[in-house]
Formats: C-alpha cells, sequence, structure tokens
C-alpha cells in the first residue's frame, strides 16, 4: 500500500445541501439578491479538504439528474418522501458546477447510478491501485464501503469536528462486526431518509441485536422459529421487505465508469475562472485562501445569466462573456481640490452653512474615542470634493476647526455620511456637536437591505458599479506594521477622502428614493437616524467597572475552580488535564465507561463539547463539576479577568461600540465588548454584574426593564381579548395562561403548572413544538401537544395572527414591525419545507422581536431628548435588549424615574399598557 497516494471523494450533493442548511439562520445573500450560502459553504468544504488534509488525488461525485436507478425499479416508492429540493440550491448548482471545474477537479456522474454508487466502485478501484481512500459524505449507508483503506470521513455539524472513521470505529458506532454489516442493518431497520421500508417494528435497537445473535438478514429469516411472540410476526410478515431493503442499502460496486488515475491528480486551479467566480459571487476575501491575495476589484466576471437557466450536467450552460470592470477614480473624471487657505476654508464654511452637503472625516483610529483628526472632506455634488487636512498640533486643529463649527451644529442644513455616528464621535472629542438633520446611507441600505452589507465599497460596486480606493493602498494591509491617515501625504490622502464624500453623496441618490418604495422612509427618519446621536452618546459616556470587585471575583472563582478540580479529581481517582479534550475524554470513557457509544473525533479522541456532557449529567457525579469547572474558567476568562484590560487610559471606564445596522430584526448589538452578552441566567455568572458601578459616589446605578414585551406585543398585534385583560388587569400573565390551559382557578396553578404555562407563552413566538416543549418540561410529547392545542383554544386570536402573519409574507415577500421596518422572507414560498418552515417561524416572530426593539429605541430617543432638554446630570449608559441602564445623580433619582417610566411605557399607543420595572443599586446586579 503506498501511503503517499490518497483519494478523497466528496458526495457533492450531500455535501451541497449541509452547506445551505448551515447557514439558513443567517444565509449569505449577494448584492443581486442572490443566495450564495450552498456556493459558499461548498467552496470551504473543498478548500478545507484540499488546505488541511492535501490529497493526493480528488473528485466530486453527483447524482444523475433523471432518478431513474436499479433501486427505483426495484422499489417505485424509494426516495419517494424526499422534500422538493429548495430553489436556492436549484439556482446554485450551475455555479458550484462551474467552481468545480475552476478548480480542475473532476466532477464524475454516471446515469442510472446514484453517486453512492460511483463512490463504492471509485473506491474500490482506488484501493487495488494502492490508495488509501477518503469518502466524504455524511451519509451513514456509506460505510458499509470502509476497508482497512477505505475510510468514512463524515463532516462535522453544530460545532462538533469532522470525524475520519476506519473499520473498528464503524464497528463501534453501529455495533456491528464489519462495516459489510451496517447493510444488514439498514435491511432491518430501514431508513426513512431514502425511504427505505425495513421490518415494520424493527427499530435500531432491535436491529443490532439480530445482527449480534444472526449474523445478517438472512440469517435471521432462516431463524425466526427462534423467535418468539409479536416479535416474530412481524419478521416473519416483513421478511420478503428486509431483502428488499438489504438490497435498496446496498452500494453498486460495477457502475461502469471509467477508472484514470490521471484524471484525478489534484491540479492548481485555473486563477482565471476562480477569480471570475469570486467576482460575480462576491467572495472576496476567499481569493486569500487559494492564491494568498486579495480578489482585485477589477477582475473581469462572466455575465450573469438567469440560473434557472442551466443545467448541472450540459456540457456548457452559457458561455462566459466579459463585462466592465468596476470603475475607478484612476478612469472617473472628478474635481477633487484641497483647502489649505484660511480665506478659502471660510468659503466652504460659507457653502455649508448655504447648501446641504455630504461630510466625512479622516482620523487616526477606528474607535472614535481614540481617534485624532486628520482631515475633513466635504462634497456638494456628484464628482467634487474638497479636503480640509488638519495639523498633528490640537490647538491649531482646535482653531480651524471653529471656522466649520458653526455649519456642523447648524439645524438648517441636511448632512449625508457614511456611518455618521463615528464623525460625530470624533468630532465631540473637540468640542463640536453635529446636530440633526442627518442622513446615513448606512442606515439607509440597512432598512432597504436589512439582510445585506452596508459598507461603503460593497453599497459603491453594488449601487455605483464602482471600486472606491482602498484604505490599505494608503496605511497598509491590518496587523502591527499598519500606519494612519496621519501618515499620509496629503496629495495621497485627498483624493481618498473626497471620493468618499462624493461616492456617499451619490449613494444617497441612489437609496434615497427606495426608502420611499420601501416605506421605511418613516422608520428612518423617526427611528433609526435620531438614535444616531443617542447611541453615540451612550458610546462616550462608558460604564464604570470596579476593578477590585473583578480581583475579588477572580480569586473566588479561582478557588472554586480548584474544590471542583480537587472534586473531578476525585471522583476520577486520578490526576489528569482537565482542560485536555483527549485526557478528559479518557477518563470519562474509557476509565468511567459513562457512555459505551460515545464517539471520537477525526483525531481519535472523544467528543467531551458541552452537548455531549449535558447528555451525561445525573449519570455520574464527575459531570456537573466539569460543568461547574468550565463555566468558571469561562467567565473568569472572557469576564473576570479581560473587564478590566478594556478600562479606557482616559476615561477610566469601559466603552462598547452599539451595532446599529447589524441584526436583521432592528435589535442592537454589542462589540468590543459585548456588555449585553453579560451572564444573567446563572447564579456565577451574575455576579459579574456587581462589578458594574455608578461613576462617583454622587451617583447611583438604574435600571428600567420593560416587562414581558414581546408578550404584549403579540397580545395586543393578535387583538387577544383573553390576553389582553390579563395585562390590563395586572394578572400574572404565566398564572392566567396556566389556569387556561389546564381548566383551574388561578389560586390553584401550581410552580410547574406556571413554568409549563411560561415556556409555551415565550416559545409560541419562536414556533416551539410538541417536541421542543417536552423537551423544556420534561413532560411526555403526548401531553405537550395537548398543551399547545389547548393554548390555541385559550387565545384563538394568536393562532390566527400566525396564520395571517404567514399569508402576509407569502403574499408580498416581507412581514413589518409596528414602525414599518421590514423583514424580507423569499424562502417563504420554498418547496422544501425545512427551508419554508425557517421563513414561517420568522414570519411570525420578526414583527414581535423587530417590535420591540423599535419600542426601545423610540424611548431612548424620547428619554435622551428630555435628558438633555432639562440638562441632567444623570445619563444613560447602557442598553441591553429591553433595559436601559442610567448612571442617575442622587438628586435626581425621583425625577429620572419618573421621566423614564413616562417615556418608556408611552413610547408607542398599543391596545395592551407597556409596563417598566425600575429599581436602582450601587451596582448593577442591585439595580437590576
Amino acid at each position: 500500500m503506498n501511503n503517499d497516494k490518497t483519494l478523497y471523494l466528496l458526495d457533492g450533493f450531500a455535501l451541497v445541501y449541509r452547506a445551505y442548511f448551515a447557514f439558513i439562520n443567517n444565509p449569505r445573500v449577494s448584492s443581486t439578491g442572490m443566495n450564495t450560502s450552498a456556493i459558499f459553504g461548498f467552496t470551504n468544504t473543498l478548500l478545507d479538504v484540499i488546505q488541511k488534509r492535501k490529497p493526493t488525488h480528488l473528485a466530486v461525485v453527483f447524482d444523475p439528474r433523471e432518478e431513474k436507478s436499479a433501486r427505483t425499479e426495484a422499489f417505485l416508492d424509494y426516495k419517494a418522501h424526499r422534500q422538493e429540493m429548495p430553489e436556492d440550491i436549484k439556482n446554485a448548482l450551475p455555479y458550484i458546477e462551474r467552481m468545480i471545474e475552476a478548480f480542475n477537479i473532476p466532477l464524475l456522474v454516471c446515469e442510472g447510478y446514484e453517486a453512492d454508487d460511483v463512490i463504492g466502485t471509485m473506491a474500490q478501484h482506488a484501493e487495488k491501485q494502492g490508495f488509501k481512500v477518503y469518502i466524504m459524505s455524511p451519509d451513514k449507508d456509506l460505510s458499509q464501503l470502509v476497508t482497512e483503506n477505505i475510510f468514512w470521513y463524515r463532516p462535522g455539524r453544530m460545532g462538533n469536528p469532522d470525524e475520519v472513521l476506519g473499520v473498528a470505529e464503524v464497528c463501534k458506532k453501529f455495533e456491528v462486526e464489519n462495516p459489510l454489516q451496517v447493510i444488514d442493518l439498514l435491511g432491518l431497520m430501514g431508513d426513512a431518509v431514502d425511504n427505505i421500508p425495513g421490518i415494520p417494528g424493527v427499530g435500531e435497537k432491535t436491529a443490532q441485536k439480530f445482527i449480534k445473535e444472526f449474523g445478517s438478514v438472512e440469517g435471521l429469516l432462516a431463524n425466526t422459529d427462534k423467535l418468539k411472540g409479536k416479535m416474530k410476526e412481524k419478521v416473519e410478515a416483513g421478511a420478503e421487505m428486509a431483502l428488499l431493503s438489504k438490497q435498496l442499502a446496498t452500494v453498486i460496486l460495477d457502475v461502469p465508469c471509467v477508472w484514470d488515475e490521471a484524471s484525478l491528480l489534484l491540479e492548481t486551479p485555473d486563477r482565471d475562472k476562480v477569480n471570475a467566480l469570486f467576482a460575480e459571487l462576491e467572495f472576496r476575501n476567499m481569493n486569500k485562501r487559494v492564491f494568498g491575495e486579495e480578489l482585485s476589484a477589477g477582475v473581469k466576471a462572466p455575465a450573469k445569466a438567469n440560473p434557472a437557466q442551466f443545467d448541472l450536467f450540459e456540457e456548457s450552460a452559457a458561455e462566459d462573456v466579459e463585462i466592465s470592470a468596476f470603475k475607478t477614480l484612476a478612469d472617473t473624471s472628478v474635481d477633487y481640490q484641497i483647502v489649505t487657505e484660511r480665506e478659502q476654508m471660510q468659503e466652504l464654511a460659507a457653502r455649508m452653512l448655504a447648501e446641504d452637503y455630504c461630510f466625512d472625516t479622516e482620523t487616526t483610529a477606528i474607535e472614535s474615542l481614540d481617534a485624532d483628526l486628520v482631515g475633513l472632506a466635504v462634497s456638494f455634488r456628484t464628482g467634487t470634493g474638497f479636503y480640509v487636512p488638519f495639523p498633528a498640533d490640537r490647538a491649531e486643529t482646535e482653531s480651524i476647526l471653529d471656522i466649520f463649527k458653526p455649519a456642523l451644529e447648524s439645524r438648517e442644513r441636511m448632512k449625508t455620511a457614511q456611518n455618521v455616528k463615528y464623525d460625530i464621535g470624533v468630532l465631540a472629542n473637540y468640542g463640536v456637536r453635529v446636530s440633526e438633520p442627518l442622513f446615513d446611507t448606512m442606515l439607509a441600505h440597512y432598512l432597504i437591505e436589512p439582510d445585506m452589507r452596508h459598507g461603503m465599497d460593497f453599497l459603491a460596486e453594488t449601487y455605483l458599479h464602482y471600486s472606491p480606493v482602498s484604505i490599505e493602498t494608503l496605511i497598509g494591509k491590518k496587523g502591527k506594521g499598519q500606519g494612519n491617515m496621519r501618515d499620509v501625504a496629503v496629495e495621497k490622502a485627498a483624493p481618498y477622502a473626497c471620493e468618499d464624500v462624493d461616492i456617499t453623496l451619490q449613494l444617497r441618490e441612489v437609496l434615497e428614493p427606495k426608502l420611499a418604495e420601501t416605506e421605511t422612509r418613516e422608520v428612518f427618519d423617526t427611528v433609526e437616524m435620531p438614535l444616531v446621536r443617542v447611541l453615540s452618546s451612550l458610546e462616550r459616556e462608558g460604564v464604570r467597572v470596579d476593578t477590585d470587585v473583578l480581583a475579588d471575583l477572580s480569586r473566588r472563582f479561582t478557588e472554586q475552580a480548584l474544590e471542583c478540580e480537587k472534586n473531578i479529581f476525585g471522583c476520577a481517582d486520578m490526576e489528569f488535564n482537565i482542560a485536555s479534550p483527549k485526557q478528559l475524554g479518557e477518563v470519562l470513557f474509557d476509565r468511567l465507561k459513562l457512555d459505551p457509544k460515545a464517539k471520537k473525533t477525526k483525531t481519535g479522541q472523544y467528543s467531551t463539547n458541552e452537548e455531549t456532557l449535558s447528555k451525561l449529567a445525573g449519570k455520574h457525579d464527575i459531570i456537573g463539576h466539569i460543568l461547574s469547572y468550565r463555566e468558571l474558567q469561562k467567565l473568569k476568562g472572557t469576564y473576570v479577568d479581560a473587564l478590566p484590560l478594556l478600562i479606557h487610559p482616559k476615561t477610566g471606564r469601559i466603552h462598547t461600540d452599539f451595532n446599529q445596522a447589524v441584526a436583521a430584526t432592528g435589535r442592537l448589538s454589542s462589540t468590543n465588548p459585548n456588555l449585553q452578552n453579560i451572564p444573567i441566567r446563572t447564579e456565577k455568572g451574575r455576579e459579574i454584574r456587581s462589578a458594574f458601578v455608578p461613576r462617583n459616589a454622587e451617583f447611583t446605578l438604574l435600571s428600567a426593564d420593560y416587562s414581558q414585551v414581546e408578550l404584549r406585543i403579540i397580545a395586543a398585534l393578535s387583538d387577544e381579548t383573553n390576553m389582553i385583560e390579563a395585562f390590563r388587569s395586572k394578572t400574572d400573565i404565566h398564572t392566567a395562561t396556566a389556569a387556561r390551559l389546564y381548566g383551574i382557578a388561578t389560586e390553584e396553578v401550581t410552580r410547574e403548572q406556571r413554568s409549563a404555562a411560561k415556556t409555551v407563552n415565550f416559545g409560541i413566538i419562536y414556533g416551539i413544538s410538541a417536541f421542543g416543549l417536552s423537551q423544556r418540561v420534561n413532560i411526555s410529547r403526548t401531553e405537550a401537544a395537548e398543551i399547545i392545542e389547548s393554548y390555541f383554544r385559550s387565545y384563538p386570536n394568536i393562532k390566527k395572527y400566525m396564520g395571517d402573519s404567514v399569508n402576509y409574507a407569502r403574499e408580498h415577500g416581507y412581514v413589518k414591525t409596528i414602525t414599518g421596518r421590514r423583514r424580507y422572507l423569499k424562502d417563504i414560498t420554498s418547496a422544501n419545507f425545512t427551508v419554508r418552515g425557517f421563513a414561517e417561524r420568522n414570519a411570525i416572530n420578526a414583527p414581535i422581536q423587530g417590535s420591540a426593539a423599535d419600542i426601545i429605541k423610540k424611548a431612548m430617543i424620547a428619554i435622551f431628548a428630555e435628558m438633555e432638554k432639562r440638562g441632567m446630570k444623570s445619563k444613560m449608559i447602557l442598553q441591553v435588549h429591553d433595559e436601559l441602564v442610567f448612571d442617575c445623580h442622587l438628586s435626581e433619582v425621583d425625577e429620572l424615574k419618573a421621566l423614564v417610566r413616562e417615556k418608556m411605557e408611552h413610547a408607542v399607543q398599543l391596545a395592551v399598557p407597556l409596563e417598566v420595572e425600575m429599581s436602582t443599586g450601587a451596582n448593577w446586579l442591585e439595580a437590576h
């Protein structure tokens, strides 16, 4: 056996489906609206195999377009229950074929035979020629092919690593003596995926038992006299179906496909074809993985034919024709001017007071709080721009800014910018308060196309077919050696800066009418744009953390982790490295034998992730200690020890970034650090909030949290009288729901019944199933189904709302929040019910979750404006989902409480009253 030769056979359709569904909750969508998830994921898989496994030979195998085969002739219902292929996968297949061709990888198809059969035949050919063969597929049927030289390469899912299974691993996984018995196993138990029937009433455990005792399907059928009762009847009645099922499950190994070793040799990708495809599909960063360089914006790409016109197996679906490259500054006529004389600056500032304009700042840092001003760019019309450079001397810069300050603070002129929150923050460093009205092209596009990217370069290429100058051409690539705009000569900085405002102004001209077309102008004007200054203020204020509290937590968590470690060693009766998955796996599964079916990863180690350990909870005390140990280590590393390092040296506070254009639902997110993710569910996690404290002794923290806002919204949107009445009468909604579900008085409701009702109340919003409810509250699926049915009988209008939302989405392609924010759901009419199911759940949930986001945003705007108007010393400092946190001056506690309650509870008018829970404390934990 020549170990230097390795052949990887990729199960094409299986990997395409896997790639597509991996992105189902957050699909990749190109600027043309095409879902590229399947192509992107498949290409990533291809690159992973090539770069990490380093095969000498490689092929991708697809099923033929005609589904007729020996199996369908033998059993007409074979694969009959398979769902319709999702439309996005159909559209992706032509591109995937072109991608495979561009990588110079053979695509194998044999009419009348399935991919499994081609894979099996090629694997055996390769083995005879001295190859090590790796069959990459999630399909368990292919495990029957495993030998000493043929391996099942099973791709990981849900965060789990890939697995490479040889003979021993397959035998252990399926509890058989050799991989060929997998065929018998499938013959007896069937395979729901391929609609192989098996013997009705024989499941996996029974099938494994029969195989151990009788060796095969035929062995079982020859010994039915040894069976008893109902099982004997089932086996004898299903004998013919068992033999047919075994036939259907058997991979054919004599497919008439040509073995050509030379054609399978891995070759260098065709650079031009790969570049063209990456450009067309907008895979801008993937080029680095293939060729070690970024994709040039000027790459010529094939014309975009309608994907539906392509056929995966046609010789040539369409001719590649060159289209014009993106325009660039080099081939565009512009009038960009550098403004250095004071008299010129005064003329420019006067024009800014007289006309609407677009502006942008050039700075020294990414974070606005750390940024020094390097330059100011301004544009009034397409093709023009003015650049004002600022010196390093702060006093001189402030002197120049005094000229432009009236124009920047004027409420008479509309100011356009891309990501204006950053510019507001930078100019605030110099005492300039940029005033409304503002138009942010990033936020406009966020409302128009919430699922796409919103960066200026992407928008320019998408809407203007223009590729702006890259910042990296001026300051270098990211890393230690990267400079900043202060290092760039004014003659080079000016065209770059003027181009930014010129292009941003052009984008506004394109995007503004689209706001009207999509009926999102109102939410743009009344929610997103007014919120910009509020978020900028929150980011600048920051929040104080008590490093002494964090140091004490670090010490205590360390002590508790050591105690857990001691308990773990005691349970294991040995010491080992708990952080080592290999050593931990050996202790749990070889030494303590907690799971005889424990799975190993491709490195030969047992899986010890949280999901695996959670399933073992209760089987041994060691599991609880390990989970506690891991929680302590994570809290300590991610928060307790990390937060002090994020304290800003100038302010002594932590300053997060609030991202306004990320979540398609409308919710805000927080990064650097993510303060919205500070743990709250566990007691140890909650302790971290005790380190968040007021700015000084004159302040206290005030927390104001909407009570059950999503339930109130669904009650109002559905006009569900029974639920509305419960809220209006201030009855505990979960107790009221439980009373209705179980047909009892509210005072008779038990804790368990209230818990089940609470799970249903919140779960309904996210499309909870009977199975999901049964898992969460530990009841039978039948009982869970009855509870859900009872819920809809109790609240019939909620069920009607859910149906109406789905129907509205089918008719319009989107759903709306109470402010008119849209969530587009193009999969709502998919023929594939799994894909359609995701869209239907979003159709129900998006208006609720998005309306909750709109409500708290409107409250923030109103509170902030009133606090500014009154000149209050108190400051809003955090927004965390449905909660607002304030640094409240002790002299203003009652005033601020009244103000916050008024603005939050009257942010919008609903049929259900909005309620706010509010409290103060010496730290965030106390206040919450």
